[in-house]
Protein backbone atom coordinates (compact mmCIF):
# COMPACT_ATOMS: atom_id res chain seq x y z
CA UNK A 1 0.00 0.00 0.00
CA UNK A 2 1.21 3.51 -0.86
CA UNK A 3 1.55 6.39 1.73
CA UNK A 4 2.95 9.75 1.55
CA UNK A 5 3.25 11.43 5.04
CA UNK A 6 4.06 14.83 5.08
CA UNK A 7 5.29 16.68 8.77
CA UNK A 8 6.97 19.60 10.19
CA UNK A 9 4.30 22.29 9.33
CA UNK A 10 3.55 24.50 11.82
CA UNK A 11 3.45 28.37 12.76
CA UNK A 12 6.38 30.74 12.29
CA UNK A 13 6.82 34.43 11.98
CA UNK A 14 7.32 36.30 8.57
CA UNK A 15 11.15 35.78 8.48
CA UNK A 16 11.17 32.41 10.03
CA UNK A 17 12.01 28.76 8.53
CA UNK A 18 10.68 25.34 8.41
CA UNK A 19 11.64 22.38 7.37
CA UNK A 20 8.76 19.68 5.87
CA UNK A 21 9.32 15.96 5.40
CA UNK A 22 8.03 13.77 3.09
CA UNK A 23 8.15 9.81 4.18
CA UNK A 24 7.19 7.75 1.15
CA UNK A 25 6.66 3.76 1.79
CA UNK A 26 4.87 0.78 -0.81
CA UNK A 27 6.11 2.49 -4.13
CA UNK A 28 9.87 2.95 -5.87
CA UNK A 29 11.63 6.15 -4.87
CA UNK A 30 15.05 6.49 -5.77
CA UNK A 31 14.21 6.82 -9.91
CA UNK A 32 10.89 9.01 -9.31
CA UNK A 33 10.56 12.40 -9.36
CA UNK A 34 8.99 13.65 -5.98
CA UNK A 35 7.76 16.88 -5.94
CA UNK A 36 5.98 20.00 -3.47
CA UNK A 37 2.62 21.83 -4.12
CA UNK A 38 0.71 23.82 -1.88
CA UNK A 39 -2.84 25.05 -1.74
CA UNK A 40 -4.20 28.02 0.16
CA UNK A 41 -7.67 28.49 1.03
CA UNK A 42 -9.60 29.45 -2.35
CA UNK A 43 -6.75 29.09 -4.25
CA UNK A 44 -5.84 26.42 -6.81
CA UNK A 45 -2.70 23.55 -5.48
CA UNK A 46 0.23 25.25 -6.87
CA UNK A 47 3.65 23.96 -7.76
CA UNK A 48 6.17 24.39 -5.34
CA UNK A 49 9.41 22.28 -6.26
CA UNK A 50 10.09 18.85 -7.76
CA UNK A 51 13.10 16.57 -7.40
CA UNK A 52 14.41 14.00 -10.16
CA UNK A 53 17.49 13.99 -11.77
CA UNK A 54 17.91 17.57 -10.79
CA UNK A 55 15.70 20.30 -8.89
CA UNK A 56 13.28 22.77 -10.31
CA UNK A 57 11.43 25.61 -8.25
CA UNK A 58 8.20 27.94 -8.61
CA UNK A 59 8.85 31.60 -9.44
CA UNK A 60 7.29 32.02 -6.19
CA UNK A 61 9.81 30.73 -3.90
CA UNK A 62 13.21 30.62 -5.87
CA UNK A 63 16.02 31.69 -4.03
CA UNK A 64 14.30 30.65 -0.84
CA UNK A 65 13.17 26.81 -0.85
CA UNK A 66 15.27 24.27 -1.28
CA UNK A 67 14.06 20.77 -2.13
CA UNK A 68 16.31 17.83 -0.89
CA UNK A 69 15.75 13.96 -0.82
CA UNK A 70 17.43 10.79 1.05
CA UNK A 71 16.50 7.80 -1.18
CA UNK A 72 18.15 5.44 1.92
CA UNK A 73 15.22 7.23 3.71
CA UNK A 74 12.45 7.11 1.08
CA UNK A 75 12.36 10.93 2.06
CA UNK A 76 11.66 14.19 0.65
CA UNK A 77 12.99 17.35 2.70
CA UNK A 78 11.37 21.22 1.24
CA UNK A 79 13.42 23.82 2.98
CA UNK A 80 11.90 26.52 3.55
CA UNK A 81 13.70 30.07 4.64
CA UNK A 82 13.06 33.87 4.66
CA UNK A 83 9.37 32.93 5.03
CA UNK A 84 6.82 35.41 4.00
CA UNK A 85 2.58 35.78 5.19
CA UNK A 86 2.07 34.22 1.63
CA UNK A 87 3.59 31.34 2.02
CA UNK A 88 0.88 30.04 4.21
CA UNK A 89 -0.69 27.05 2.54
CA UNK A 90 -1.21 23.72 3.20
CA UNK A 91 1.81 21.56 1.59
CA UNK A 92 1.42 18.57 0.32
CA UNK A 93 3.86 16.13 -1.64
CA UNK A 94 3.30 14.05 -4.95
CA UNK A 95 4.79 10.93 -7.06
CA UNK A 96 5.18 10.35 -10.25
CA UNK A 97 6.12 6.97 -12.03
CA UNK A 98 9.04 8.96 -13.80
CA UNK A 99 12.05 11.36 -13.09
CA UNK A 100 11.96 13.61 -15.37
CA UNK A 101 10.08 17.40 -15.35
CA UNK A 102 7.28 16.97 -18.31
CA UNK A 103 4.33 19.09 -16.97
CA UNK A 104 6.17 19.07 -13.84
CA UNK A 105 3.88 21.91 -12.68
CA UNK A 106 0.77 19.86 -13.61
CA UNK A 107 -1.15 17.86 -10.55
CA UNK A 108 -2.26 15.62 -12.76
CA UNK A 109 0.82 14.49 -13.67
CA UNK A 110 1.58 12.99 -10.23
CA UNK A 111 0.22 9.35 -9.41
CA UNK A 112 -0.15 9.61 -5.28
CA UNK A 113 -0.47 12.56 -3.02
CA UNK A 114 0.24 12.82 0.69
CA UNK A 115 -2.12 14.49 3.28
CA UNK A 116 -0.54 17.89 3.26
CA UNK A 117 0.76 19.39 6.71
CA UNK A 118 -0.24 23.12 7.15
CA UNK A 119 1.94 25.94 7.59
CA UNK A 120 1.03 29.31 8.71
CA UNK A 121 3.35 32.23 8.36
CA UNK A 122 2.46 35.48 10.56
CA UNK A 123 3.12 38.30 9.63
Amino acid sequence: QVHLVESGGGLVQAGGSLRLSCAASGLTFSTKTMAWFRQAPGKEREFVAGIGWSETYGDSVKGRFTISRDNAKKTVYLQMNSLKPEDTAVYFCAWRSTRDFHAVETTTAYDYWGQGTQVTVSS
